[in-house]
């Protein structure tokens, strides 16, 4: 298995929003100061790396300029990555991965795959940096209306490695593509469980893949009430965890989470039965 930035498999990925609007925590780390403790506090937890993201891209979501995501996310990837933290940058600009970068990220999450800045793919292959490539049909607003599928699994996997050979064309060294499905991003929830039983598809590409299912809307609709409301985004987290045993029995490289702490406590209960 490759070692993407040196992170062994099972890494554990945690997710800071410094938005006002993602669909789990928006608003929570707004600011600097709370965006910092959440990031230590997560990295005592025993997260790999931290995923910094100054956009939302939740169903529906509406854009921000550059300017503003920029803004958002160089000061707290500044402090972080003084403390000696592994960091990521979320984003689909190359001008704000490459802020990022600058600023000490040493991961571009790029949740479009290479396919929203044709730009992207020049500034990774300069940094020689792991990116993550996950698989996008359209921004936010409108990828409801591209969730058309025949065979959602043939489908994400040969879309994921055009993308992967067009980023291997553009000069990015194939040891540090990781590959996203994306759950929840122009797919029903009937996509997100086919693809989540078929995870050894797209393992058998040959790049480590990167899951991110954690407190997303397919799981609040399979654990609604008996009035039909969907579970609230903060009581989905033993599903989550499921998601998460499920895809290390099936081989991803990592995990992507909000809550790192009953991840990782999993992760190593994972590890203690497949070394015994």
């Amino acid at each position: 298995m490759r070692r993407p930035g040196g992170i062994a498999r099972p890494a554990v990925m945690g997710v800071l929003n410094v938005t006002p609007d993602s669909f789990s925590d928006g608003g929570r780390y707004v600011s600097v100061d709370a965006a910092l403790d959440h990031g230590r506090q997560m990295v005592e937890q025993g997260a790999d790396l931290i995923d910094v993201g100054g956009e939302s891209t939740r169903p529906g979501a509406l854009r921000v300029d550059a300017d503003t995501e920029v803004k958002r996310v160089v000061p707290v990837i500044a402090d972080l990555a003084a403390d000696g933290i592994t960091l990521s940058v979320d984003t689909t600009r190359a001008q704000v991965a490459e802020a990022a970068l600058a600023a000490g990220a040493t991961w571009v999450n790029d949740v479009s795959g290479g396919l929203a800045d044709p730009n992207m793919a020049a500034v990774v292959a300069d940094a020689g940096c792991p990116w993550v490539l996950m698989h996008w049909r359209g921004h936010s607003r409108d990828m409801h209306k591209l969730a058309t599928y025949g065979d959602v699994v043939t489908e994400v996997r040969d879309e994921l490695s055009r993308c992967a050979d067009a980023a291997i064309a553009a000069g990015v060294d194939p040891d540090n593509l990781v590959l996203d499905p994306g759950l929840g991003f122009a797919k029903r929830a009937e996509h997100n469980w086919q693809l989540l039983a078929h995870l050894d598809v797209l393992i058998a590409v040959g790049f480590p893949v990167l899951l991110g299912a954690s407190r997303k809307s397919f799981l609040g609709r399979l654990l609604a009430g008996a009035d039909g409301q969907p579970r609230p985004v903060d009581e989905r987290e033993d599903a989550t965890l499921a998601t998460t045993i499920l895809a290390l029995q099936a081989g991803v490289w990592g995990i992507r989470v909000h809550e790192v702490l009953s991840t990782v406590d999993a992760v190593k209960v994972w590890q203690a039965v497949r070394d015994a």
